[in-house]
Parts: structure tokens; sequence; C-alpha cells
């Protein structure tokens, strides 16, 4: 029997889910990607830290998403981050075959090295948003989220836009696509999901579009930097886009 708990992030779409089975590294990369997303990828000390946390037995160890490809290491779900919290002398892949990454609980979160068949429990983690790393327009931004995911993101709350701010700051455009459409015809933003634009966070002077409806159609993108605030852009243009996983 299976027995799973979950801790959810207040900054971020992400949550984490602690498998307390035990199991091989394989295993476990394939159970977090049949039933959430992946396997954890340890982007900083915060999610090394919740991970050391959470974790109740203080003699477990704990698989997370690093493995090496031959001397390469690399995150299960292609995260780059190079955040790394090796034990002293580790990795040393001994017998070359220490080709997966467990944290030492009774090492104070520290990693090591270890073969991919050894039993651990393990953490995965889901996202509800993903930042795509192509450049679509608007519209083929929509069909793509429909045929992968669920849809383009609707940021109808302060907690949504939170989640947007934190999935963008890798985004390789300076703007990001969002699930907003003017309409011409009616003079409103609506969200892909049906709602009116009631929360906004709108960059001076971008939230009307009337002097825009003679033109190209205009569509709604945040800032990948800065203050995140939102931009009204001709729906061509092309750009990176975040979709949602899950339906509410």
């Amino acid at each position: 029997m299976r027995l799973e708990s979950l801790f959810s992030s207040t900054d971020s779409s992400r949550s984490y889910i602690i498998d307390n089975s035990t199991t091989t590294w394989r295993e476990a990369q394939s159970f977090c990607r049949q039933y959430h997303t992946d396997l954890i990828s340890v982007r900083n000390q915060t999610d090394n830290q919740l991970i050391h946390n959470i974790i109740n037995d203080t003699e477990a160890s704990v698989w997370i998403g690093l493995f090496s490809d031959e001397w390469e290491w690399e995150w299960s779900d292609n995260n780059d981050s190079a955040f790394r919290n090796w034990r002293s002398g580790q990795p040393n892949k001994i017998g070359d075959s220490e080709d997966c990454t467990e944290v030492r609980m009774n090492d104070q979160g520290q990693w090591n090295d270890a073969p991919c068949s050894d039993s651990n429990t393990f953490v995965c983690h889901e996202d509800e948003l993903i930042l795509i790393h192509k450049n679509r327009s608007w519209t083929e931004a929509v069909r793509y989220c429909r045929e992968n995911h669920v849809d383009l993101v609707s940021v109808d709350s302060e907690k949504i836009q939170r989640w947007v701010k934190a999935a963008v700051h890798e985004a390789s455009t300076a703007e990001v696509w969002l699930g907003l459409r003017h309409s011409c015809s009616v003079g409103i933003w609506f969200w892909v999901n049906g709602e009116i634009a009631c929360y906004q966070n709108w960059a001076p002077g971008n939230e009307t579009a009337v002097d825009d409806c003679e033109r190209e159609v205009r569509s709604g993108a945040v800032q990948s930097g800065g203050d995140h605030l939102w931009i009204s852009l001709p729906e061509s243009k092309q750009l990176n886009f975040i979709c949602t996983r899950k339906d509410k």
C-alpha cells in the first residue's frame, strides 16, 4: 500500500509529494511521471531544506531527480538548475555504478551518489503551470497548450499571478503569452477559461485597446522581468507562453 503526503508551495504552482514506499530510482521516476510531474529537481537551498524538513525519518535516504549520464549530471525533468549539495568526497561513482542521487537525512540533507538499483523513499513534484520555451503566436500557443496540456493560463487572481511570476523568470522572451484576449465587439478583455478579466495587473496604458481595433487583434502577455506587469500585444508576435497542466 502506497502512502503519500502532499506539501504545497505558497509562492509557486509547485506541490511536493512524498511517497513513503521504497523503490529503485527508475521505478520512482516512472511513478512520478505517471501520476504527478517528475522526480523533484532541487533548484536551490530552499528546495533542499524543504526535503529535509518534511521527511520525518532521520535515517532515511530519499531519491531526487538528479542522475548521471556517464559523467554528466542532469535532472530527470530537464531542469537546468546547477545547484548541488554533495557530501564531501561525492560524487565518487564507486564501481562506475553510482549514477543516481539520494538525499541523506542523517547528513543534514547532503547528497550521495548511489546505485540506481538501491531502494529508497522518493519525492515527486507536481506543477500546475509550465513555461513553454517555444516561440509561438498567441493562437498557436493556445493550440499547443490544448493539445499537450490543458490551456493557456488564466490569471484570475493574485495567487495565480504569483505562480506566473515564479514561472516566467526562466523565459527566453521579454514577454510571455497569457490566456488573455481583447474583444473589440464588446470592448472587454477576457480569459480563455471564459471569465472576464476582473483581477488585473496591467502596465500603465495597456488595458485599453480601442485604437487597435482597426488593426490586428490584441492579446495579453506578462513581462518576464521587472514588475511582471501585463502588456497588450499583436497576437502574431512570437513569444514563450505558459500552459496550465491541471483543470481547476
